[in-house]
């Protein structure tokens, strides 16, 4: 399945070992995950001035992301379509890539619930689906 996994949900995989960790651990193994360029600038920026990580391991997860996700270019999306601005590019990626779910913790996105065939789950509602189709 192709999956997108929002900003929130890969720094959250990268600050410690809990749901999220685990959620993008499985996603690598078991499903498609679809990434942008300005979600990898994002992360990129987060896990910087956020986590405060050194540039070294920077790096290194960005170039693990590129080589574990497939990115597109997101397509356009109407204006009105979110509350956030900075959210436009999260679910044209979604439309690009075809995915089924966008995971995100973004309250703004969750209270879309779906655009068009994606819907938008959060990572505890991702992770029991997953468990589901075992």
């Amino acid at each position: 399945m192709r999956v997108l996994l929002d900003t929130n949900v890969i720094i959250a995989a990268f600050a410690s070992r809990g749901l999220c960790n685990a959620l993008f651990e499985s996603c690598i193994g078991a499903h498609e995950i679809i990434m942008c360029e300005k979600i990898l600038d994002e992360v990129s920026e987060k896990l910087k001035h956020k986590l405060r990580l050194p540039e070294g391991i920077i790096r290194q997860i960005l170039l693990m992301l590129r080589i574990h996700t497939t990115s597109v270019v997101p397509e356009e999306v109407a204006q009105n379509a979110v509350r956030d601005k900075k959210d436009l590019m999260v679910l044209g990626a979604a439309l690009t890539g075809k995915v089924r779910y966008i995971v995100t913790g973004d309250k703004d996105l969750l209270a879309i619930g779906t655009y068009k065939d994606v819907t938008i789950i959060t990572p505890r509602s991702f992770w029991e689906k997953m468990k589901e189709q075992r």
